[in-house]
């Protein structure tokens, strides 16, 4: 394995753990209860575990080549995740605000702000392990 690979396969490790955990403290603390009162009747009895992997595992993939690999310094990083984080969560809660009858303006302002979080906050520790 090359170094770009090696630094690369690090910054995507560091990316995913950090993402995970934050997301599932996230999940655990608010974010059930959250869309529990908001749209429960969507939510189905069980995660399909399947689906959460396939996205975890391809937006880690995408943030990384975007914010981690060519950045040039750990701010520039930050604030690229952050964006990015920002539009795709954001994507994500103006279109079920526009499409279901139940999401409301709360959460897709939730949500937004939720992924510029997460994602700037996982872009860093990407990062970091990419410069280690």
């Amino acid at each position: 394995m090359n170094t770009n690979t090696r630094k690369a396969t690090k910054a995507f490790i560091g990316f995913l753990i950090a993402f995970l955990v934050i997301d599932a403290i996230w999940i655990a603390v608010a974010g059930l209860d959250l869309y529990e009162a908001q749209v429960g009747s969507l939510l189905s009895e069980q995660p399909r575990m399947l689906s959460a992997g396939i996205f975890y595992l391809g937006y880690a993939a995408g943030a990384v080549y975007l914010t981690v690999v060519n950045s040039v310094s750990w701010r520039n990083t930050l604030v690229k995740g952050a964006v990015l984080g920002g539009l795709a969560y954001g994507t994500y809660g103006v279109t079920n605000y526009a499409m279901l009858a139940g999401w409301t303006y709360q959460l897709f302002i939730i949500d937004t702000i939720w992924g510029a979080f997460v994602t700037g906050t996982s872009a860093l520790v990407g990062f970091i392990c990419h410069k280690s």
